[in-house]
């Protein structure tokens, strides 16, 4: 069988190069899915300052739902102090740091803030962390007491010091303080390091703070060979208080909590993007094997008359497809691993994924996404041989040159199914102003083309039969000719159709679902914010003490509020059984209602004291969370909360699901600085510039606008990623369409050899097929265009309050052009090709 396979391929060249095309690709997006997120579940950081640790001890960074993957807390939780003796003293330990990290940043002799280590937020160290370091190479001594500090040789040398000379020193939001410098340490990024005494005091570790008597992590250093046995003694202290004990390259995700979250993004990402890529891939790779199958029906059914068995027919298609497949796969498979990587630098350039984040190269994406093409590969190619497969031999072989007198009535019905199914799910956004509902508009479309696909041959023999009817009697011989194709071939000319009809689909409803989410989330934020500024001091990891009493005492300034953002899980019961969300939240206070107006509906953001949160008005309506109602939270950090809901507020679109108030989250952030500041003034260019000046006296600080700007700068990086994900997609889906109606048109060949011995001039057969395409293309956009009108008119009134979704206008007409040209180039050049072989020679040849 396997030998047949091969011989009958190696005489369909054309039909089964467009299958190679359509599983190079789809073997490519599979495979660049699956590194995503194997990386996403295996990827680490390098260990920095803890590569000279043998075993850490941290709390657990993740949440845990029951049935779900974990969900990553970028909020530093913290380990109790006293664990650090109890681990100093078991056997093998030769030292125990119980680590404490702070904001630092040095200010040199022209008050220029240079930024220290790799997170100005988390810079400052004790002396002790040092151990922690891989041999570093240190110049100078320990610091003495609370007047100095030792600098990493990356810090120094931007700073212009070296060992003995005097900086200043912004530690924990507190005023520029001189330190004498006693150490340069030889280890780039490492950060500040004051005496562990110190340290612990800038930390707020001391006293009774909410996060006294606790450091952020153990690190243990042993003795040569007893790392295994001191990390199984630590699991023992451990157990049952929920701290984790990690070695090896899993050190690097307890160096920071809010870096190694990012790993969740790919997690997300990758989880979001697979379902797209296996429709598409699956729907474009049936359709490839469904010509390629098409143009073997006569030698299928010349075999079936011959005496072979369904099954054979059947495993005789799969196996030929096999083949070609097999060819295209490893290929496919190399050049996924390459688009994860490009990918991957994509993110990183944009900022939403860590440059030191890794991906992780393993086999699973290969397997997986060999197992799934070769699923694929089969199911599609028995599907298109088993009609042929199961009609007896004459029938088969009369049927070999036409097509079915009458499409399928279950593969219609089941069409007409799913166009119901698209116009119910587009309904969504009226209901669900949130990016999931947004999403449900691109999933009706993509639903509605596969509707289009099975329904297909139906609707293009009905429109056939009506053109046909409005065609005048004298009409020239090609239009007459394509009239009569339209309605004999109606199952080719619909594979041909659906394919350039998801095209447009995906694009208009992906684009456009993207572009008025960003609209509306514009509007929000434009009218929410009633602040024209923001102050932050990102270079000092947080807003210094004080910055907030002094904007609210500049002149002319109404009022200023803090604003700080985090993570918080929300868990809840949807359909009795309970589930999780996570989201981001901001952080305010009472006073945020003079800096933003978050369109309140019930409550008011003046009770945002205490234990206490607003939510958006469509997650109150979907979890039922209601003036008073009691909500149950994880923090950042990890921490379980009850909290009650004293505001509803309607512009979840541009601040998010849920608001938390500053008591709330007090000591369960990674630093209590606040991130910004939003000032409110009176109007005046005065105002404005004293802002200006307030910025400038104070090192560090930065005034920006909050006004929303036209330039590139300010694009969320969800939309380069969603930017990306459709230029790739978007070039499979062409490029194999086009292989598809070049390997369609070239099965003609017999068809049209027939015409010109029946005396059709090739002049005439080339017009006849211009017709046929610009049918084609004009049924491709009319499908496309219908599909997406209503999700895209039902978006738009949810979201903009308006029946058409905003958008780029250019878009339309140039989908409309990608369609025609795409058409006809396809159908033209192989009709040329055709045409140069006498006729005679191609009929002899079949």
């Amino acid at each position: 069988m396997f030998h047949l396979a091969v011989r009958m391929a190696a005489h369909r060249i054309t039909a089964l190069l467009a299958v190679a095309c359509a599983v190079l690709g789809g073997a490519t997006l599979i495979t660049a899915t699956g590194v995503l997120a194997e990386s996403g579940v295996r990827s680490h950081l390098p260990p920095g300052r803890l590569a000279g640790a043998d075993v850490v001890v941290a709390a657990d960074q993740e949440f845990h739902p029951s049935g779900d993957l974990p969900i990553a807390l970028p909020e530093r939780a913290t380990v109790p102090d006293r664990l650090t003796g109890r681990l100093a003293g078991l056997p093998g330990v030769t030292a125990a740091v119980g680590a404490v990290d702070f904001p630092a940043a040095l200010v040199d002799a022209h008050g220029r803030v240079v930024p220290a280590g790799d997170d100005p937020g988390t810079a400052g160290h004790g002396w002790s962390s040092t151990k922690l370091l891989a041999a570093p190479h240190i110049e100078g001594r320990a610091p003495a007491g609370s007047g100095e500090i030792a600098v990493d040789t990356a810090t120094a040398a931007a700073a212009g010091i070296e060992a003995g000379d005097r900086v200043e020193v912004v530690a924990d939001g507190r005023p520029a303080t001189p330190y004498r410098v006693s150490a340069v340490v030889g280890t780039p990024g490492a950060g500040v390091f004051f005496a562990d005494t110190t340290a612990v005091r800038l930390a707020g570790r001391a006293g009774d703070g909410p996060r006294a008597g606790t450091v952020d992590l153990i690190g243990l250093k042993t003795e040569p060979g007893a790392a295994d046995r001191v990390t199984e003694a630590v699991r023992e202290q451990v157990a049952g208080t929920g701290l984790k004990v990690v070695t090896g390259g899993d050190r690097g995700n307890a160096v920071s909590p809010g870096v190694g979250a990012a790993r969740s993004l790919l997690i997300l990402l990758s989880g979001s993007l697979a379902g797209i890529v296996l429709l598409i891939t699956g729907f474009v790779t049936a359709g490839a094997l469904g010509v390629a199958v098409a143009g073997q029906r006569r030698d299928l059914a010349l075999m079936r008359a011959v005496g072979a068995t369904p099954r054979q027919i059947r495993r005789l298609a799969a196996a030929q497809s096999s083949v070609v497949a097999g060819v295209a796969l490893v290929p496919g498979v190399a050049l996924g691993y390459l688009l994860a990587g490009r990918f991957h630098d994509v993110l990183a350039q944009r900022g939403v994924l860590p440059s030191e984040l890794p991906l992780t190269v393993g086999l699973l994406p290969a397997l997986a996404t060999l197992v799934l093409t070769a699923a694929s590969v089969q199911l599609s190619a028995r599907a298109a041989a088993w009609r042929t497969s199961r009609m007896p031999a004459t029938e088969a072989v009369a049927e070999s040159r036409s097509e079915p007198r009458t499409p399928s009535r279950a593969r219609t019905s089941i069409g007409l199914l799913l166009f119901v199914a698209a116009s119910t799910m587009s309904v969504v956004p009226l209901f669900s102003r949130t990016v999931i509902g947004a999403s449900a508009t691109s999933v009706a479309g993509i639903l509605g083309a596969i509707g289009l696909a099975l329904a297909g041959p139906a609707l293009i023999k009905a429109l056939g039969n009506a053109a046909a009817r409005r065609t005048r009697a004298g009409v020239s011989a090609p239009t007459w000719l394509a009239m009569a194709n339209l309605r004999a071939y109606a199952q080719r000319n619909a594979g041909i159709v659906s394919p350039l009809a998801m095209a447009v689909v995906f694009v208009l409803t992906y684009t456009f679902a993207q572009t008025t989410v960003m609209a509306a989330t514009s509007h929000d934020t434009d009218t929410g914010r009633l602040a024209p500024y923001r102050l932050t001091a990102p270079e000092l990891g947080g807003l210094p003490e004080g910055t907030l009493t002094a904007v609210r005492n500049t002149p002319g300034v109404r009022a200023a509020a803090p604003v700080t953002t985090t993570t918080a899980v929300w868990q809840y019961e949807q359909f009795g059984e309970p589930d999780t969300e996570s989201a981001s939240a901001m952080i305010l206070t009472p006073d945020a209602r003079d800096v933003l107006d978050l369109g309140v509906r019930d409550g008011g953001l003046d009770g945002l004291t205490g234990a206490t949160v607003a939510v958006s008005s469509d997650t109150a309506r979907m979890r039922g969370a209601g003036i008073g109602s009691r909500v149950h939270l994880v923090l950042g950090d990890g921490t379980r909360v009850v909290a009650r809901v004293v505001a509803v507020y309607s512009r979840g679109l541009g601040f998010g699901p849920i608001v938390l108030s500053r008591d709330l989250t007090a000591g369960h952030t990674t630093t209590d600085l606040a991130q910004s500041v939003l000032a409110r003034t009176d109007g005046t260019a005065e105002a404005g510039h004293r802002l200006a000046a307030l910025a400038t006296a104070h090192s560090g600080l930065t005034l920006t606008t909050t006004r929303a700007t036209h330039g590139g700068s300010d694009t969320p990086p969800e939309v380069w990623i969603n930017l990306v994900v459709i230029v790739v997609l978007l070039g499979y889906l062409l490029l194999s369409i086009a292989n598809k109606l070049v390997a369609a048109t070239a099965q003609r060949r017999t068809e049209l050899a027939a015409l010109r011995l029946a005396g059709t001039t090739p002049r005439q057969i080339r017009a006849m097929m211009r017709r046929e395409a610009a049918v084609i293309a004009a049924a491709a956009l009319a499908g496309g265009l219908l599909l997406s009108a209503l999700p895209l008119a039902l978006l738009g009134q949810g979201f903009l309050h308006r029946p058409w979704p905003a958008g780029p206008v250019w878009l339309l007409p140039a989908a409309a052009l990608t369609v025609m040209v795409t058409a006809l180039l396809t159908v033209e050049l192989p009709t040329r090709r055709a045409l140069r072989m006498p006729p005679a020679e191609v009929i002899r040849a079949q």
